[in-house]
């Protein structure tokens, strides 16, 4: 059984270890998440958690961006 996430006024870990141009909310939670940059992503560990469960270990974000 998975522990229940932080409250969302906790941010992610990696917001954390990232500088802070690079920290942005989580697209689904809108939680402090490492959203820009090298190694950012749009969602959170626990939100990426769920749609890896539910899509598999190879989803991917894809950049939109031109």
């Amino acid at each position: 059984m998975t522990t229940p996430p932080p409250p969302i006024t906790e941010p992610d870990p990696s917001a954390l270890v990232c500088s802070g141009n690079q920290v942005g909310p989580c697209a689904t939670c809108q939680r402090k998440t490492h959203k820009y940059g090298s190694g950012g992503s749009p969602l959170c560990q626990w939100c990426m958690a769920a749609v890896t469960e539910k899509w598999g270990p190879t989803v991917r974000h894809t950049s939109t961006r031109l």
